[in-house]
């Protein structure tokens, strides 16, 4: 099973509001997941980010790759 840690969309049209999770590559963008691990709201300014440190690093620890969006997230919020 090939694990990603990416954005799941949410919110309304022209109002994205973003879900960072854990799930196979296989299921489509807002489809089943493995677990949330945080969210990103880029609609206010400064955007919001919260995502749980520990449980990230332990998903990267177990194989999970974080997607190019997601790595950038991760880095601004000192966690890779």
């Amino acid at each position: 099973m090939a694990v990603k840690i990416r954005l799941r969309r949410m919110g309304a049209k022209k109002a994205p509001f973003y879900r960072v999770v854990v799930a196979d590559s296989r299921y489509p963008r807002d489809g089943r997941f493995v677990e949330e691990i945080g969210f990103y709201d880029p609609t206010k300014e400064p955007s919001v980010v919260n995502i749980d440190a520990e449980k990230a690093k332990e998903w990267i620890a177990k194989g999970a790759q974080p997607t190019d969006t997601v790595k950038v997230l991760l880095k601004k919020e000192n966690i890779l």
